[in-house]
């Protein structure tokens, strides 16, 4: 079968054949159908972030897909369904957060994620998992199915901040998110077409005209150029927040949040920068937290409760939005247009096959 891989050394995806693979038990076989690209696929080829399986040259990458399953192989699945997998993997047998189901919880070392770090992932023409990482969706969904696993991130990080402001009766107006990129437009869809919030906001750094700031101002939401406005002066240009999502990785944003929160806000942090050394004034930024009750949240991966959140969240989205945030699905011919990372690309997937 053919699948997309990196191999050590190099930071190009290749086309490269490799075996079938056969389920084992408690497995099935999946026919992938789609497979989506992200800023953690450009991370894991440029070298900062992931790692390869121990025994292996290379890595198949991809984690965000979707499928047919081809063999249930015993399990209590169908042959036709349409499923996604969830990321993470026990390494070298279970340990307590598999068995509690939540992997989403395990500290490094204590986990693999497929297509990321340890294992290979599903942009394959084929893939074996357990039955019970396996979500299922309908059938008419099958086309957007990769979307699916991006949004399992988003699920997990608002319950998580939710969760934080249970102690007390939270009444949530305002929102921004930090990141104009798949992640950060797929989340402020989720916010506009919820019933918590009324006003939500998107922080970027692009000039116009551009397709992101047009699905912004689409959905209902204000575009904040950071070039004009730092997140610390938006509540001065526009109104103190009570939630920020953070999806860039730019590490002074995970600081400059709390000043941009509103009293008894959260803010979730989602983005991995690299190391970087800056001075903050530690002693205001604690007051903030003290004497206006802020929190701030760290969240990374998700669960099949997430996931499956993330196919009933995937059916309320409105079919223009993915007209406009899927700018392309391309075959194996065609890795450059599928990997590209310019202004004009969004969203992008591998096509291997049709339902």
């Amino acid at each position: 079968m053919q699948a997309v891989a990196v191999r050590r050394g190099e930071t190009e995806p290749v086309v490269m054949e490799k075996p079938r693979p056969e389920p084992g038990p408690g497995e099935a076989l999946v026919r992938t159908l789609r497979v989506g690209i992200d800023g953690t696929d450009h991370e894991v080829l440029n070298g900062g972030h992931g790692g390869f399986p121990a025994d292996d040259d290379h890595l198949v990458i991809g984690h965000e897909a979707v499928g047919v399953v081809e063999d249930p192989n015993g399990t209590d699945l169908s042959v036709g369904d349409v499923v996604v997998p969830t990321v993470r993997r026990a390494p070298n047998g279970t340990n307590e957060y598999f068995e509690r189901g939540e992997p989403d919880m395990a500290p490094d070392g204590q986990y693999f994620e497929r297509g990321i770090v340890g294992a290979h992932g599903f942009m394959s023409e084929y893939f074996t998992s357990p039955a019970e990482c396996l979500v299922s969706l309908p059938r008419e969904l099958a086309p957007l199915g990769f979307l699916v696993e991006p949004i399992s991130i988003s699920e997990k990080a608002f319950e998580h901040a939710f969760a934080s402001r249970s102690a007390f009766d939270w009444r949530p107006e305002s929102a921004m998110v930090l990141g104009n990129g798949s992640l950060g437009l797929l989340t402020l869809a989720m916010l506009e077409t919820s019933d918590t919030f009324e006003r939500n906001y998107c922080l970027g750094r692009r000039d116009r005209p551009d397709p992101t700031i047009d699905i912004i101002e689409e959905l209902g939401c204000t575009y904040v150029d950071s070039r004009e406005t730092p997140v610390s002066e938006v509540p001065a240009a526009h109104e103190p927040m009570d939630f920020v999502y953070e999806a860039t990785g730019y590490a002074p944003h995970a600081f400059e949040t709390i000043e941009s929160l509103a009293p008894n806000g959260v803010g979730a942090l989602l983005g991995v920068p690299t190391d970087w050394e800056f001075e903050v004034d530690g002693g205001r930024l604690h007051r903030e937290f003290v004497l206006h009750n802020k929190a701030l949240v760290g969240s990374v991966n998700s669960h099949v409760g997430h996931f499956e959140a993330a196919v009933d969240r995937l059916q309320d989205l409105p079919g223009w939005f993915f007209d406009e945030l899927v700018t392309g699905v391309y075959g194996l011919d065609d890795l450059d247009a599928a990997f590209a990372d310019d202004d004009s690309t969004i969203k992008t997937a591998i096509e291997f096959d049709a339902i």
